[in-house]
């Protein structure tokens, strides 16, 4: 702090100063000439969340791109309310003090790279991104006038921007609910989930929820892959997958016997049926990497991971 104002937040930076080192004895042999970080030059420099004089022997970049889809669909497969939510999370481990410059098949950015080539570029599907928020490293000056993402990056993991996309999504699961209730002490239950990614991708982790009644005394199941048991705490038929290919479509058949009751019976208000699961190599947005550039005046090389992982974040189906 600087007369009482905060001049530096970043805890990367913050970590150099507040160390828990104990205090050297004056008869120590071992020399004392260690090199205390400036702090006031952190603060008053230009990139204020990097320290300078860092040193990598192997170069290297992961991206990962985290998206969330967002659904809610009627029983009988339209789509109700959609969108997704997606991070980019970067981790750079670079020497010195690296300009970085990353393409994304964003229709702005594509419009305007093509505009400042004069030429029209061969980009594939573009998708058009809404609230974007970036970390503090990125260039909006530049991003204003060439719609292109260029930062220094912080030292270790960081969050590099957050978006939103509502139009344009790729679902990565249809489902396809039918309920029958027999009666006042049967129901039949049959669920069919097709997986609407590439036949080579799968998803891991998938756990399918199915509401039944409160008053569900006993469930029978047919399942053409993975697992379901019935769950009375949460008054659920719950199907796991563990690992779902593309372009399938896995069934499960359930007979629900329920106990009859002498009060009234009311009407059951069905909830929606809930899923969970993780796509990886697969962007509900469509959203991809087309470069990630790397300079620095050395002229190292470097090595880049990237990464797409789509999960669940609100994925209901009304039945």
């Amino acid at each position: 702090m600087d007369f009482g104002y905060p001049q530096n937040l970043s805890p990367e930076i913050l970590k150099l100063y507040i160390t828990q080192e104990g205090v050297r004895s004056p008869f120590s042999s071992k020399p004392t000439d260690i090199p205390v970080p400036n702090a006031t030059l952190q603060v008053t420099g230009a990139v204020g969340w990097r320290r300078e004089g860092l040193v990598y022997k192997k170069n290297e970049v992961f991206l990962d791109i985290v998206e969330s889809v967002n659904l809610l669909m009627s029983s009988k497969g339209n789509v109700l309310r959609c969108d997704v939510t997606g991070k980019i999370l970067m981790k750079c481990f670079l020497s010195g003090m690296p300009d970085l410059k990353l393409g994304l098949n964003d229709k702005i950015g594509l419009e305007k790279e093509s505009q400042l080539k004069s030429r029209a570029t061969k980009s594939g599907k573009t998708i058009e991104l809404d609230d974007v928020t970036f970390h503090q490293c990125v260039n909006l000056t530049r991003f204003n006038s060439e719609k292109t993402v260029s930062f220094v990056p912080p030292d270790g993991e960081f969050e590099l921007m957050k978006y939103r996309i509502t139009e344009g999504v790729n679902l990565p699961f249809r489902v396809l609910p039918t309920i029958k209730e027999l009666g006042r002490t049967r129901m039949e239950v049959n669920v069919k989930v097709k997986s609407v990614y590439g036949a080579k991708m799968f998803a891991l982790g998938v756990v399918i929820k199915i509401p039944v009644p409160k008053q569900t005394a006993k469930t029978s199941f047919q399942v053409t892959s993975g697992r379901a048991k019935y769950n009375a705490a949460i008054d659920c038929i719950v199907w796991k997958i563990r690992k779902f290919p593309g372009q399938t479509e896995p069934t499960m058949s359930a007979e629900v016997e329920l106990i009859s009751t002498m009060a009234e019976k009311k009407s059951w208000t069905r909830p929606p049926i809930q899923m969970e699961f993780q796509v990886p190599m697969f962007t509900a947005s469509g959203l991809r990497v087309r470069f990630l550039k790397v300079w620095e005046k050395s002229g190292y090389n470097t090595v880049d991971w990237v990464r797409y992982i789509t999960k669940a974040g609100s994925y209901e189906i009304r039945c």
